[in-house]
């Protein structure tokens, strides 16, 4: 079981983060982007969305082999909220990064990659 990074693609949004260089060795590292960002304060921290009071929702990344692309974060130690064996819905995870925003984790060509109208 293998898995490619170069073929999965951000699906949507706009994040702030704490520790630019944490950030960007998740998501260049973990996630196959590149990335940008710019924090200088120790203490500061961004309100995730995912706790009250709740507006953020999360990103979400399409991936082209989402077992193995689970597996590989697995052996990554990246945390996560929902595995794919978790609850009721099996062909979806959710990752954080290293500031606590949620990445939903969706196999490419399936329904749930494909944007609603």
């Amino acid at each position: 079981m293998t898995t490619d990074i170069s073929t999965y693609r951000f699906n949507h949004t706009m994040i702030r983060v704490k520790d630019p260089q944490v950030s960007l060795k998740f998501y260049e590292e973990i996630l196959g982007m590149n990335n940008w960002g710019t924090e200088s304060d120790s203490n500061f921290e961004y309100h995730n969305g995912n706790k009250d009071p709740r507006g953020f929702g999360h990103l979400a990344i399409t991936v082209d082999n989402i077992e193995a692309a689970c597996k590989r974060f697995e052996d990554n130690d990246v945390k996560f909220i929902k595995k794919l064996t978790d609850g009721t819905m099996k062909n979806i995870a959710f990752i954080t990064d290293p500031d606590g925003y949620w990445i939903e984790i969706i196999q490419a060509g399936s329904n749930a990659a494909k944007p609603q109208s």
